[in-house]
């Protein structure tokens, strides 16, 4: 394990290996339940400059790591328009996630055994309370830019009316606030986790099953008919091991390999959690007090977060900008669609 030190005027630059920032006592969620000593994985890219003014903070989706430029390759990286050789790059595990932050897989200091499925219901604000802690303890004071996509889009939103600490905001395939849609989705893969009673047993692996089969729910609201239509077509003499099918259970299984069922059970809960409004009086009030310059795209075949989800920020964003991309992709084109983003968002960063 690294135990990293946080930032000082002498001491500013920080390698790519992964971190952790341990928080001790008590972590109080929305819901008002506790979790103790929670542990924050984090992973840092490029140098903090001079006047701490080119600090870039990525918020993660559902199931990615604290690593960008795995998962976000063609916008993140060397040679990108998110270059560590330019920003000071930085990412954290979100809270309840399996890849090194506090998670359902952790024990609990309390008890001396594994959250798994009496880990507490989190929220998005709950997540961004936590990516706060860690921005406070590295000494973080000002971020040059907020960005994120779908679930991370919905943590840079919540953060910017919690913490007005950004320059420019970033958001692309997200909401203000869950829709009955996207509920419905997530309950339906739950409902799948459920099935697999070894979800609700003491083994760490519990759930694994169940999850190949949400993971494959879940990937129908990522991508298009036209994306299955033109990739997994069968000959004309089929009659079994259709290509879709055997893609579906590839897909299932690749999450599996890598994520926990109980993590994945978790987030998509958090995810039905987000609405900026709540307690805020409504929606549009809680957009309108964001002042800072955004930038929201907006995917025409995304069908997991729709149009109307980001015009709805655009709507009562005072300072907003919304752009729509074309993709063949769906929801999934926020990752894939690169090109087309970096186009849009390279003249947002330099004006």
């Amino acid at each position: 394990m690294i135990v990293s030190i946080p930032f000082t005027q002498t001491s500013n630059k920080v390698n790519d290996s992964l971190h952790y920032y341990h928080h001790s006592g008590e972590f109080r969620l929305e819901s008002g339940e506790v979790l103790n000593d929670i542990q924050i994985a984090y992973q840092t890219f490029g140098t903090l400059n001079s006047d701490r003014s080119n600090v870039v903070w990525v918020c993660h989706a559902l199931t990615a790591n604290t690593d960008p430029i795995q998962w976000w390759p063609g916008l993140v990286g060397y040679n990108y328009l998110i270059n560590p050789e330019e920003y000071f790059i930085v990412c954290a595990n979100i809270l309840g996630s399996c890849y090194g932050t506090t998670g359902p897989r952790d024990f609990d200091p309390k008890t001396g055994e594994r959250y798994l499925s009496s880990f507490p219901n989190i929220t998005i604000r709950d997540q961004v309370k936590a990516h706060i802690l860690l921005k406070n303890y590295l000494g973080i004071e000002r971020i040059a830019l907020g960005m994120g996509g779908s679930t991370g889009g919905q943590q840079i939103l919540e953060w910017a009316i919690e913490d007005p600490i950004f320059d420019k905001l970033f958001i692309i395939a997200t909401s203000a606030q869950s829709s009955p849609w996207g509920k419905a989705i997530r309950a339906s893969q739950r409902m799948a986790i459920e099935a697999d009673v070894s979800f609700f047993s003491s083994s760490v692996n519990g759930g694994k099953k169940g999850m190949e089969a949400a993971r494959a729910m879940a990937l129908l609201s990522y991508r298009t008919p036209e994306t299955f239509n033109q990739s997994q077509r069968d000959d004309n003499e089929a009659l079994e091991n259709y290509k879709a099918e055997s893609y579906q259970r590839y897909q299932g299984i690749k999450l599996s390999n890598r994520f926990d069922a109980r993590s994945y059970y978790t987030l998509g809960k958090t995810m039905d959690t987000h609405n900026v409004g709540r307690g805020r009086g409504s929606v549009q009030k809680a957009l309108a007090s964001i002042k800072t310059e955004t930038l929201i795209i907006g995917i025409e075949s995304d069908i997991l977060f729709p149009l109307t989800d980001q015009q709805t920020i655009a709507d009562h964003l005072p300072n907003s900008t919304f752009e729509i991309i074309q993709s063949d992709y769906g929801h999934d084109g926020f990752l894939i669609e690169t090109r087309k983003i970096s186009e849009i968002l390279k003249p947002f960063l330099k004006k």
